[in-house]
Order: C-alpha cells, then structure tokens, then sequence
C-alpha cells in the first residue's frame, strides 16, 4: 500500500510536466491570491515584506512581471502547438522554465537582501525565453499570424528592463507601468479577437442557433489600429503635456469602438452559459479602461486615472485570466465545457465583484479602507476557487 501511494503521488506531481499550462495556470493562480494576501494587510501599515521596493511597486511588479507572465507562458505553451503544428514544451524544459519563474518571484520577495538588479535581472531573462521560444515556434510554422504575440512580449521585457531603471531613479515606478499594461491589453485585445468570437459562435451553433459574431473584417482592424496607437500614446501623455488631449481623444475613440467590436460578439446570446460568458464579461473592462482613463487625460483626475488602471488590471486581466484559465483546464482535461455552479459562484462572482470594488476604492477613495480589503479577499477567493477546484484536473493524467 505505502508504494502504490508513493507511486499515485509522483504521478500526480510528474502530471506538472506534461503541458504548459499546468505548472504556469495551478501555481500562477496560487501566487496571484498569495501576493494579494501579503499586499493589502503591507499596504495599510500591518505587515513588512522584506523587497527593496515600495508596497505599490511591489504590487505593481508582481501583477505585471509575476502573475501575468505565468499565464501567458500557460497559455501559449498550450496553444502554441495547436497554431504552429509543433511538439509541445514539455519535461525538464518546462521544468526548467517554470524554475526560472519561480526564481523570479523568490529573488524579488528577498530583494532587500538580494538586491534588485538580481531580481530584475531573473525576471526578464524568463520573459526574454518565453518570447523567444514563441518567436522561434511561429517562425519555424511560418505562422506569421502571432508574430505579434511573440512582439508584445518583447514589449512586456522592455518594460521590465525599464521598471529596476525608473525605481531606482525616482523611487516609484509610472512608465513601465503604463507600458506594461498597455502591452497586455494589447495582447487581451488581439488574443480575445479571436477566441471570444470564435468560442461563441462554437456554443451558439450547437445551443442557440441564429445571429453570430462576424469574422474579422475592417471595423475590428480599424478599432484595433485606434486601440494600439492609444495605448502607445498613453505611457507618454502623463510627462508630455501636449500629448495629453489626443491621448484622450484615442483612448475615448477606441474605447467606444472596443464597445461596438464587443457587441458584435451577441454577447447578450451567451447568457446560459457562464464558461463563455465570463469571457464577454472580462473583455468588457478594456473599453472601461479606455473610457475612464480618457476622462483621466482630460480632466487630470487621479481618482479616474487610478480607476482606469485597476478596470484593465483587476478587472480585463484578472477576469480574462481566470476565465482563459478555466475554459483551458477543462478543455485540456477532458472535462465538458460548462461552468459548474462552483465555477461560478466561487471564482467567476467574486473576481468580477472584486474588480468592481477595486475601481469603486479609486472613485471613492474616502472608502479605501472598507472596500480595498473587501476586494482583495474576494480576489482571494477567486484564485483560490481555482486552485481548489481545477488543481485536481491539473494534477492528474
């Protein structure tokens, strides 16, 4: 009995080193509530992490250089393959990669020992990897479709190369933020073109036929044009004056043309199904974001600036995210696609109640104090909910 146990148990660990996105989705997920859960109770004065940034450095790092990058290396080691007819990464070079990202987030937490260039230094040698290796699957497919893809990586590297710069310099961190940002809802934007179409009208054929979404034609190059000249604008209108009112103008213009793209997607058809109507729900904080951070450049509001920011993170990232991730383990497990009502109500309610909140706290920042914490433990829950309820697929066969 101790052997067949032993042996059950290195199966299920050996399981991590089958595809991409099970190591990068169960331990991405895990530090996402982890990094939340050490932030909030550091941010209002109760707790010390020993980094050598700032708390909102911090949390900024490790959204955006930590968390997202995990799931974007899940992602495209699973999809990859399937655009690009190529073996899949698995074994000890995925092994070795997911280490490399796992150091990353050891050396940074240790940065006040470490040191920072160390951490930065781990940190965008993963990103330069993963872009390379996409960089080097789409070349070798000639699949010149997702070259882009393996280009905003190297957009997501450059502004990690830029943060340890920009800290050190000024002691808080502004424009690799926002370049960043820009660069993962750029990909949000592109890689959500394709599948939130594509997945509903997959649902729509078999379970409620009539209208579709259109294929990809001029109105969505035309918004996606809009789109990335906004957000290439955007980490420059905040030290460029001159730059701010057509900033402004770009991001209020691709927000509503996002809006419209959206709605193209009969996304209001979708509704007896929460697996793909998380992904309608999750795209639409990207107009937000665009919205309220044009109303930002405009009025020079902080209030709105920082609500922008957190309807593209808290609420396009971490909702799309999660609803990627979701929609992937069940696919790649062979489990049916429909989200349970655990699905539902303990990842898909609170991550978007959680995103709600978030930019209600940058609204109405007089109520910081009730509803920040109120965010971060429903963002808890919801990564949480994952681990729990998709790790078992994740870890097994």
């Amino acid at each position: 009995m101790p052997n067949t146990f032993a042996s059950a148990r290195k199966f299920r660990l050996s399981s991590l080193a089958l595809e991409g996105f099970r190591p990068f989705f169960l331990f991405g997920a895990l530090y996402a509530a982890l990094s939340i859960l050490l932030w909030v109770p550091w941010y209002l004065g109760f707790l010390h992490v020993p980094t050598a940034l700032s708390p909102i450095a911090w949390h900024q790092h490790e959204l955006l250089f930590g968390y997202v990058p995990a799931i974007i290396a899940g992602f495209l080691l699973t999809a990859m393959p399937n655009w690009t007819k190529r073996k899949r990464l698995t074994g000890t070079p995925l092994v070795l990669l997911f280490t490399l990202w796992l150091a990353g987030r050891l050396v940074t937490f240790l940065s006040e020992y470490t040191g920072l260039t160390i951490a930065s230094a781990i940190n965008l040698a993963f990103l330069l990897v993963l872009g390379l290796y996409a960089l080097r699957e789409v070349v070798a497919a000639k699949n010149k479709r997702n070259y882009k893809l393996a280009a905003v990586i190297g957009l997501i590297a450059a502004a990690q190369a830029f943060f340890l710069y920009e800290f050190s310099r000024f002691a808080h961190v502004d424009v690799a933020g926002r370049l960043a940002i820009s660069a993962i809802i750029l990909m949000i934007a592109i890689v959500g073109g394709r599948i939130i179409p594509t997945f509903t009208g997959n649902w729509l054929r078999k379970n409620n036929p009539g209208r579709e979404p259109p294929p990809f034609g001029r109105f969505d190059l035309f918004a996606m044009v809009i789109s990335t000249t906004a957000l290439a604008a955007w980490p420059l209108a905040s030290h460029w004056d001159a730059l701010a009112t057509p900033a402004a103008i770009l991001m209020l213009l691709a927000g509503a043309l996002q809006l419209v793209r959206q709605a193209r997607w009969c996304p209001e058809r979708t509704l007896y199904e929460p697996l793909v109507t998380i992904l309608h729900v999750a795209f639409l904080f990207v107009p937000l974001g665009f919205v309220l951070t044009g109303i930002a450049l405009l009025t020079y509001d902080s209030s709105f600036a920082s609500a922008g920011i957190h309807a593209w993170t808290s609420g396009a990232i971490g909702t799309m995210t999660l609803a990627v991730m979701t929609r992937a383990t069940r696919g790649h497990s062979g489990q049916a696609l429909h989200a349970p009502a655990s699905t539902v109500f303990v990842i898909y309610v609170p991550i978007v109640t959680a995103a709600i909140l978030r930019i209600a706290a940058a609204l109405a920042p007089q109520y910081t104090m009730l509803l920040l914490p109120l965010a971060g433990l429903l963002w808890v829950l919801a990564f949480c909910g994952y681990a729990i309820f998709y790790g078992r697929y994740i870890l097994s066969p």
